[in-house]
């Protein structure tokens, strides 16, 4: 059930930036030793893993594979996708943005899926960026390499935390700091801290500009939210917990997830306990299927499925056709576009308070 929550909304599984060495502390470090010809601007930069232990980068690396598509998108958006050899988990046709779209196609994919081990540690990487913190408890999906292998292959193994930590080391997330963290991290292991800086600051212009606009609306008084992960089954519904980067993004955009009272990023729930929450607005969550016609037509399928569906078609979200047409990418995995996200929602929940 795990590995089916994160590939139904096209994987993701959470990872906090704190504790890492921040790009200012590592400039500083790597001016002390300028009297060095062989210092590198800007490093060393050293950067964590989810139970802290750090790995130090002395250059920026040369080549990087990526497991799966959010942090290849990282990659693409900091200008450093030139260096991408490979990625696990590619991005759905239509799913990148369009100025990324034909750089993002040309990425070898190693495995539609994880990457196997042999292929991974043989792929002549320099760098491997971590999703999901060894596709822990993603339902028997081989055996991954250890971190003496990685050495042994000459690779570094970088962790996001917002996704990779989220079930295990963090608590629940309600802002974008974790994802945040991340771009930085990224930024200055691969010499583009500048660009990173330039990222987060239009993320957090665009998300406090949406709480200046909702900062009115008492915590009660919100509106509860339930993201419907349609492409998870609809047999048992998947719901998104307090430490998921969804969370941070529903409650940032002024309203409630529903469950984000429940530990860990994913868990499977009852229909039961879905109708005892009764929300007032229910995001449909299926994957982008790479137009805008395809996508109506699966936002179509899931709404109609919720009318049907004897425990779902009186709930107050169903009965107002309160439904969130939100693909999943943008809101269940750590990116640049979480921002976009939350005043997107925002519009929708509050339009007297935030424009579309």
């Amino acid at each position: 059930m795990r590995f089916r929550a994160l590939c139904g909304v096209a994987a993701a599984v959470a990872l906090l930036a704190t504790g890492c060495g921040s790009s200012t502390k590592s400039g500083d470090a790597a001016a002390t030793a300028g009297a060095s010809t062989s210092a590198v601007a800007g490093y060393p930069v050293k950067v964590t893993d989810c139970a802290g232990a750090g790995t130090t980068f002395t250059a920026a690396p040369k080549k990087i594979v990526t497991s799966n598509a959010s942090s290849l998108e990282m990659l693409l958006q900091l200008g450093a996708g030139d260096k991408a050899i490979g990625t696990g988990f590619p991005p759905a046709k239509g799913s990148m943005p369009a100025q990324f779209a034909d750089q993002a196609a040309k990425v070898p994919v190693l495995g539609q899926m994880v990457i196997a081990k042999e292929k991974l540690l043989g792929s002549g990487a320099d760098l491997y960026i971590d999703t999901f913190a060894h596709a822990t408890g993603m339902g028997g999906m081989g055996d991954v390499p250890t971190e003496q292998e990685f050495t042994a292959a000459g690779i570094k193994h970088m962790y996001l935390h917002s996704t990779a930590c989220a079930a295990t080391h963090l608590g629940p997330q309600q802002d974008l700091s974790a994802v945040e963290g991340d771009i930085k991290n990224l930024g200055a292991v691969t010499g583009t801290s500048a660009k990173a800086e330039e990222l987060v600051a239009g993320m957090e212009k665009k998300v406090g500009a949406v709480q200046d606009a909702v900062k009115g609306v008492a915590a009660d008084q919100r509106p509860s939210y339930f993201f419907f992960d349609f492409d998870a089954g609809t047999k048992q519904p998947m719901a998104v917990c307090g430490k998921q980067v969804a969370n941070a993004v529903i409650t940032l955009a002024g309203a409630r997830n529903v469950f984000g009272d429940c530990d860990g990023d994913f868990k499977p729930v009852s229909w039961e306990d879905v109708v005892a929450k009764n929300p007032d607005w229910i995001q449909l969550g299926v994957r982008n299927k790479g137009s805008d016609a395809a996508n109506q037509q699966a936002f179509d399928q899931a709404a109609q499925f919720l009318r049907d569906f004897p425990a779902t078609k009186g709930l107050k979200a169903v009965q107002e056709g309160h439904f969130v047409r939100i693909t999943s990418e943008v809101t269940t995995i750590a990116g640049v576009r979480d921002a976009d996200t939350v005043q997107q929602i925002a519009a929708i929940v509050h339009p007297d308070l935030v424009k579309g």
